[in-house]
């Protein structure tokens, strides 16, 4: 018999449901993505295009482009790095052989400085950065993904003082045992990339870093750099790691390449310790950001539910107040029971229960799927008159916990790898 442990739900019911609501999360965002159109082609509501914008760029296309991939990208290591979104990124156009301290050395030596983890404290400087073009030594690279988890670390230098302008590399680890295609042993693989400016991605329309398109410029200058400031350490090169290529990356960038692969030695490098680094309140053991904000919204829909029920009673006839079996006070106690049980979801999602998770998710779904069948059977159609708010709100919601980052962290926290103390101190 199947028991439900820890908030967890079966194997095979988890895989499935996570699935479903994953694709079911994309129609509904293409679902609202339409009305939100509907809504700025109004000639008094011209400026809800930026709406229309944002939800296609950070919520639409991400969730789209995550979905075919899925389905047509390979699984396995080709040389590239992928994005959050799915979509092929930056070439990997380095590798290493040596700890972490060595690595660290190396780069401090060279007069690299390591990039602080993505969190709303480093988000919040960067634009701040942008838009007033003051430097940022340390400002966030976005994440992108080899073996299926996102660089262990990055190292940058910033150009003219502008955090538009930057050269940039990421590491990562490389599993136990694994060696590249062709029986070459490293320990970590690095893609470096300069930033050219800022601009609009292609495939996404999201802000981001435009790179310069030869990647074999800034693999040489990242060379050339360890090679001066490490001249112990040995270089070899892997000729034809990867046929030569025109590509684009997960911005739509051109990025060009010879194929050619580096590998650089640091084990004639002292491994001295490189020292703490300072981790920014976003650390990848603490709560993540979309089930922070699922948690909230399932929260809020709780207080709006006791808050409804609550105006119920207070409206009521005081005559009619004494008949218990009156319609108010039944529908009052069922948004009561129904707002006290989301309250204690909301908690559950925030705990990293699983169960919970799906449970808030699959609530959503209901009330989305109604929505779409009053519609569809000559209801008054959804705009801000009638339930716009609550239907984005729903969408968000699933879109948030459906995320990879939310299913990681509770599938973690339910198998007991996120230590309780750092759940706590979240």
């Amino acid at each position: 018999m199947t028991t439900l442990r820890r908030g967890r739900l079966p194997g095979n019911t988890e895989t499935v449901l996570d699935r479903a609501l994953f694709v079911f999360s994309g129609v509904a965002a293409i679902w609202l993505a339409t009305l939100l159109l509907e809504e700025s082609l109004r000639w008094d509501m011209a400026w809800f295009s930026i709406v229309f914008w944002a939800a296609l760029a950070y919520l639409v296309l991400p969730r789209v482009h995550r979905i075919l991939t899925r389905i047509y990208l390979p699984d396995y290591f080709i040389g590239r790095a992928r994005t959050s979104d799915g979509l092929l990124g930056d070439p990997v156009n380095l590798a290493l052989l040596g700890t972490e301290d060595q690595v660290h050395a190396a780069m401090g030596r060279a007069g690299w400085t390591r990039a602080d983890d993505v969190d709303l404290t480093s988000s919040r400087r960067i634009i701040m950065s942008t838009l007033t073009r003051r430097s940022y030594d340390e400002a966030p690279v976005s994440p992108l993904f080899i073996f299926g988890r996102q660089q262990d670390f990055a190292y940058q230098q910033e150009v003219d003082g502008s955090p538009g302008k930057r050269h940039h590399v990421r590491f990562w680890r490389c599993p136990p045992g694994w060696v590249l295609p062709g029986g070459v042993r490293v320990d970590w693989l690095a893609a470096g990339t300069y930033d050219r400016s800022v601009g609009l991605s292609l495939f996404t329309l999201q802000i981001t870093h435009k790179i310069e398109e030869n990647t074999d410029d800034e693999r040489d200058y990242i060379l050339a750099a360890l090679k001066k400031a490490v001249p112990e350490a040995k270089v070899s090169v892997i000729r034809d790691f990867s046929t030569g290529y025109h590509a684009r990356n997960g911005g739509g960038d051109t990025i060009s390449t010879d194929g050619n692969l580096p590998v650089v030695d640091l084990a004639p490098l002292p491994a001295v310790p490189a020292g703490p680094h300072r981790v920014p309140a976003g650390s990848r053991n603490r709560r993540p950001a979309p089930t922070l904000f699922g948690g909230v919204l399932v929260f809020f829909r709780g207080i709006a539910a006791l808050l409804l029920a609550l105006s119920l009673l207070v409206g009521v006839n005081p005559a009619a107040a004494a008949e218990p079996a009156g319609p108010a006070p039944a529908a009052a106690t069922v948004l009561a029971v129904f707002g006290v049980g989301e309250i204690l979801l909301a908690w559950g999602v925030l705990r990293g229960g699983n169960l919970a998770r799906v449970v808030a998710m699959l609530l959503s779904a209901a009330a989305i799927i109604t929505q779409a069948a009053n519609v569809l059977n000559g209801g008054p159609r959804i705009d801000f008159g009638t339930n716009l708010l609550g239907l984005s709100l729903d969408i968000l919601l699933i879109i948030a916990l459906s995320s990879e980052h939310s299913r990681t962290y509770a599938k973690n926290h339910s198998q007991g790898k996120v230590p309780r103390s750092r759940v706590a101190a979240v």
